[in-house]
Formats: C-alpha cells, sequence, structure tokens
C-alpha cells in the first residue's frame, strides 16, 4: 500500500514538473523570438542589441500582465461557473489580443500618468533608455512574484513604482511629480472602496427586488430586464470611453462616409456622447432581454439556482468586454516603455509620446495572452473561488461594478485600479453575505436560541430542587428512587441541550463568507507594490548604469 501511494505522488510530481517545463518552454520561446525578431529588424539602427534587449523586457512585462492583471476580467465568472477555466481563457486571450491591436492607439505617453518629469533628463537619451529599461523589468518581477504568491496587484502601479524609482535614482527625488504620487496613493482605498461599494448596492437590489420574493419567477420577468439593460449601459459606456478612445477618429469618419450623415470630428468620446449611445443599446437589450426572459418562464423553477442562470450569458459578454477593455487600456503597461526605448534609440532623443510601431503593439498583445494562458489559471481560481463563493448573481454584481466604479472615478477625475476595483467588489459581495446572514440570525434564530437556553434552565432548576427534595428525605420508597434516577437523566440531557444550543449561537455569530487571510495577503501586496518596484527599479539602474558605463 505505501508503496503504491509513493509511486502515485513520483506521477504526480513528474507530471506536474513536465507542465511547468512545458510552459517555461514556450514563455522562452515567444521571448527568444521577440528578441531576434526586434535585433534583426533593427540592425541599421545603433544600439539596436539594447534595442532587442529592451523588447525581450516588454515581452516579459506582457506575459506578466496576462497572468496577473488579466484574471480579474474573468474570475468572476469562472467562480460562479459560468464559464469553464478553459473557454474563459480563450475568451480572455482573443479579447485582450483583440483590444490591443485595434484600440491600444498609435501613440502612447511615455511616462505613465506624467509622475516624472523627462525635461530632467536633459535630452540626454542613455540615462533615459536605463531608467525605462529598469522600470520595465522591476515591474515584471514584481507581477511575477506576485502572481507566484497568487496575489493580484495593480500592473499600473507596478510600472509607476518602477518609473518613480528609477527616475530617482537618475536624477534625483525632485524629478517626482509627487502630487500625481498622492493621487496613487488615494487609489489605494478609492478603488476597492468605490468597488466594493458597489457591487454590493447591486447584489443587495437583486435580492430584494427577486431573491427575496416569494414568486421569483415573476419578478425575474419583471426586473432581470432591467438588470441586464443596466449593465449595457455601464458597459457601452465604459467601453466607448476606455476601449475605443483611440480609434474613436476612424469610427467618426467610417459613419461620416455613410448617406445622411455629419459628425464632427473629435479626438475622444465625451461621456455625454458615450452614455447616449449606451443608453440606445441598452433599450435594445431591454427590449430583447424581456422577451426571452418572458418566452422561457415556463422552463424556470421558483428558486435561486434557477434565477441565477438568467445572469449567465450576461456575464459572459461581461468577461469579453472587460478583457477587450483591459487590452486596450493596460497594454500600454507593457508597450509604453518599451515604444520610449524605442523612439529613443531610433531618433537618439527623449520624448513625452511615441509612436508605437506594430511590432511592439504585437509584443504586447501576443505576450498578454500568451501569460494569461500559462501561469493565469492560478490567479483565475484564487480571485474567482478562494476569497468568497460565488454565483451568476454575485458574478454579475461584481463585474457591474467593475463598469460602473470605472465610469464614475473618470467623470469625478479619481485615480483608480481596474485591479482594485474587481477584487473589491467580491469583498463586498462576500462582506454583503455576511451582513444579511448576522441580520437574519439576529432577528430569527440566535433571539430564538437564547430564549430557548433561558427555557431549559428554568427546566433543569426545577429538575434540581425536585431531585434535591427526593434527596433530603429520610425514608425512600422505590417509587423515589426511580424517580431520582429519571432526574439525574434529565438534568444531564438538558445541560448538553444548553451547550449545543451555546454552540449554535457562537457558531452563529462568528461565520465568515470572506476569508481574512485573503484579504491580508492581498492588501498587503497592494500597499508594498509602488515601494517594492522603485526600491528594485532603482537598484536595476545603476546596475545597468554600471554595466554601460
Amino acid at each position: 500500500m505505501e508503496i503504491r501511494t509513493v509511486d502515485k505522488i513520483q506521477k504526480q510530481a513528474l507530471k506536474k514538473s513536465a507542465t511547468d517545463f512545458t510552459r517555461l518552454g514556450f514563455a522562452l520561446f515567444f521571448m527568444i523570438g521577440v528578441l531576434t525578431f526586434s535585433f534583426l529588424s533593427n540592425g541599421g539602427v545603433s544600439n539596436n542589441l539594447f534595442l532587442a534587449v529592451a523588447a525581450l523586457i516588454g515581452a516579459y512585462m506582457a506575459m506578466n500582465i496576462g497572468a496577473n492583471d488579466v484574471a480579474n476580467n474573468v474570475s468572476p465568472a469562472v467562480g460562479a461557473k459560468a464559464l469553464t477555466l478553459t473557454t474563459a481563457i480563450i475568451i480572455a486571450a482573443i479579447f485582450e489580443a483583440a483590444g490591443a491591436l485595434i484600440a491600444g492607439g498609435d501613440v502612447v505617453k511615455t511616462i505613465k500618468n506624467g509622475i516624472i518629469d523627462i525635461s530632467a533628463f536633459g535630452g540626454n537619451p542613455d540615462p533615459f533608455i536605463w531608467a525605462m529599461m529598469a522600470a520595465l523589468l522591476a515591474a515584471a518581477l514584481w507581477l511575477n512574484f506576485a502572481t507566484m504568491m497568487k496575489a493580484p496587484v495593480s500592473t499600473t502601479h507596478s510600472i509607476v513604482g518602477g518609473v518613480m524609482g528609477a527616475g530617482i535614482a537618475a536624477a534625483g527625488v525632485s524629478i517626482v511629480n509627487w502630487g500625481t504620487m498622492g493621487g496613487i496613493v488615494a487609489s489605494w482605498v478609492i478603488s476597492p472602496v468605490l468597488g466594493g461599494v458597489i457591487a454590493a448596492a447591486f447584489l443587495f437590489a437583486i435580492k430584494k427586488s427577486i431573491v427575496f420574493k416569494d414568486d421569483k419567477i415573476e419578478a425575474a420577468k419583471r426586473y432581470v430586464p432591467i438588470f441586464v439593460a443596466i449593465m449595457s449601459w455601464a458597459f457601452v459606456t465604459y467601453l466607448i470611453l476606455k476601449g475605443v478612445k483611440h480609434i474613436w477618429p476612424n469610427i467618426l469618419e467610417l459613419l461620416n462616409a455613410l448617406p445622411l450623415i455629419s459628425l464632427e470630428i473629435t479626438q475622444k468620446p465625451s461621456f455625454t456622447t458615450a452614455s447616449m449611445i449606451g443608453l440606445v443599446v441598452a433599450i435594445l437589450v431591454y427590449m430583447f432581454v424581456k422577451k426571452r426572459v418572458g418566452s422561457n418562464t415556463t422552463a424556470l423553477q421558483n428558486s435561486r439556482e434557477s434565477v441565477n442562470t438568467l445572469f449567465t450569458i450576461p456575464l459572459i459578454f461581461a468577461a469579453a468586454l472587460l478583457s477587450f477593455a483591459h487590452g486596450a487600456n493596460d497594454v500600454a503597461n507593457a508597450i509604453g516603455p518599451l515604444a520610449a526605448i524605442n523612439d529613443a534609440v531610433v531618433n537618439g532623443g527623449v520624448s513625452s509620446a511615441a509612436s508605437i510601431p506594430l511590432w511592439v503593439m504585437a509584443v504586447g498583445a501576443f505576450g498578454i495572452a500568451l501569460g494569461l494562458a500559462l501561469y493565469g489559471p492560478g490567479l483565475i481560481k484564487t480571485v474567482g473561488t478562494e476569497i468568497t463563493d460565488l454565483d451568476q448573481i454575485r458574478a454579475f454584481s461584481i463585474a457591474m461594478a467593475a463598469s460602473i466604479t470605472v465610469i464614475i472615478a473618470s467623470q469625478l477625475g479619481l485615480p483608480v485600479s481596474s485591479t482594485h476595483i474587481a477584487i473589491g467588489g467580491v469583498f463586498g459581495v462576500g462582506f454583503l453575505r455576511e451582513w444579511l446572514y448576522a441580520k437574519d440570525e439576529k432577528n430569527h434564530t440566535i433571539e430564538d436560541d437564547i430564549l430557548s437556553i433561558e427555557d431549559e434552565k428554568l427546566t433543569k432548576s426545577a429538575y434540581e430542587h425536585e431531585l434535591k427534595a427526593l434527596e433530603e428525605k429520610d425514608e425512600k420508597s422505590q417509587g423515589d428512587y426511580t424517580r431520582i434516577a429519571e432526574l439525574y437523566k434529565l438534568i444531564a440531557n438538558e445541560k448538553k441541550i444548553i451547550k449545543s444550543t451555546k454552540k449554535s449561537i457562537k457558531k452563529a455569530k462568528k461565520i465568515q463568507y470572506v476569508r481574512r487571510d485573503a484579504i491580508k495577503k492581498i492588501v498587503a501586496a497592494w500597499l508594498i507594490t509602488v515601494p517594492a518596484t522603485a526600491v528594485l527599479a532603482g537598484m536595476l539602474f545603476f546596475t545597468i548604469r554600471g554595466i554601460m558605463l
């Protein structure tokens, strides 16, 4: 038996080892391919080897974004079992790459969020290139470590910390825009709190309007189309504001080519324009969903599980759209510094914005997709299943929070992190469940148990008084002895009931729907992301400078 167990363990270890080597092989193949392509395609440029190495680091960074950050977009759907892990990875990989390639933009700011003043480099490209390379490598290494620890962190904050640390190492503390950094620090609180509150609010609204109703089917017919329409408005607005802002002029030019349409060409869509388009789509979605739900209610049962199935398809769309918007926006975290290095090497100067060659965009797009496929499953499981239990309704609420929070924050000028919003949404859903459970137990079971304990204590006291009286009798009959034996058994039974009821109350008061150890680990990772990447980037800058000088 022991030999078989050891043999089984050895086989599992070999299988895991083979899988790890396969994943590593694919990752190395991609990185070496990027290195080779960059070196050969830029053969006529001085310092082309340095650019090739930067491209390799950019590929490494892109894969780490895919492994860590993308998990937040599909994890709720996987945790709710609306998508299998494999299907979620395929959908996310396709839409992340599509978002990056289609709407990633032709130009990116070389310094993310303007956190450092590039004039401090005095137009000298060498220290600028070294700083950007150090920032990129530091952010990638930190993301790699966080993914190994199964801690979802913000890739934006990772690259911000890297740029800040490398900038300080290159030109001193005065190079940093501390006002911008203050806003980033504020987002550590703003993002998860906003995400958590909005997710909890939507979950509570769905519970009150549908789940808590006696006739859940009738309530679903009335309210599910409304909730899905709100989601449609939010996601279309979010997608236009964040996902297609880079190609907005092209979209307007395409529409102007149609007869009877004449639109003013603007660089970015306004909130009013985006929300109006979202409203039109929401109305169409409402009519479609209302018809579908009305025709399918005969197949539904009057249960929460049956109502849950109505949110499955909206969740799948949410995962896809969040991935597209994320690819369009966060690809800059991988290729922004790489585009800056490419621009500095090719043009021999320092610029605040740089055009993105197609090959650089492709590195970001395919790197994110590959990183997700190879190393994303672990973090998807962590966010989707290991913080709190999710079903379709809870996951739907989290997806709503992800889109609406970004819309609100962007209009108020508040700095937010998509990662922190998503995780905050998961926490918000879990804590709402705890609150509802405690409220329900307080109103019913706990109070009933307390009254029950008092009744049992009175009964036990009566038995004890009777027992004492019988035991004090000088002359006892056979019936007295029989009753004394019965009373001992009855008192012992009352003690058991009282003890059991007390345990029930204690358990009801202490029940937790959110894993506290997960909260501690994730919050700790958030807090140290910027300082950790800053210190690492500073060390890497001095290392690179020492090698080059």
